[in-house]
């Protein structure tokens, strides 16, 4: 439960309960199920055949959508083609059935307020797009490890975003929400 008692999320607690199913499924000459930060690329390379691309121009990914100007594509997956293409190092995993997604940097970083908005005033998200933040957040910072390094670090916020590989702010929601 986290600090403002609320759990992980009205309707979340299957994505938590996904991110650890996969990562308990993960065999140990891939994850150890302890190391920090979590070999994520690793993971969807040799336990699901995913070849994670890190591309320049995310325009040239098949079926693209068009963007409109000042618009950028931080990643994509094409679960057909086995490929996830990432811009940044951002992935994405969403329900079982979906072809592709692609998402939008407004829609990746939404502390950043989008032209128009206020300083502080975060965009609502698609349904889609808070599953896929909450999956990453659980798959990279799995609450069993999050809560182990808070207390093991004296709560040393800092410490915990280089354990984690993690940025200050999907640090704070997730220790949010786990702690």
């Amino acid at each position: 439960m986290g600090r403002d008692g609320s759990t992980i999320g009205p309707g979340m607690e299957w994505v938590e309960q996904r991110a650890e199913a996969i990562l308990s499924s993960v065999p140990e000459w891939v994850w150890d199920g302890e190391s920090v930060p979590v070999p994520v690329e690793d993971i969807v390379d040799s336990a699901f055949g995913l070849h994670v691309r890190d591309v320049e121009d995310m325009t040239q990914a098949p079926e693209c959508p068009p963007l409109e100007e000042g618009q950028s594509l931080s990643g994509l997956l094409l679960a057909d083609r086995k490929q996830i293409w990432r811009n940044a190092s951002e992935g994405v995993q969403h329900k079982p059935g979906q072809q592709s997604l692609f998402c939008r940097r407004a829609t990746l970083m939404p502390d950043e307020a989008p032209e128009g908005k206020g300083e502080g005033e975060r965009p609502s998200l698609p349904e889609i797009e808070k599953e896929a933040n909450a999956f990453a957040a659980a798959l990279l910072m799995p609450a069993p490890l999050i809560e182990r390094h808070y207390y093991e670090t004296k709560r040393d916020f800092k410490r915990m975003c280089e354990l984690f590989s993690s940025s200050q702010a999907a640090m704070g929601r997730r220790l949010n929400a786990v702690i």
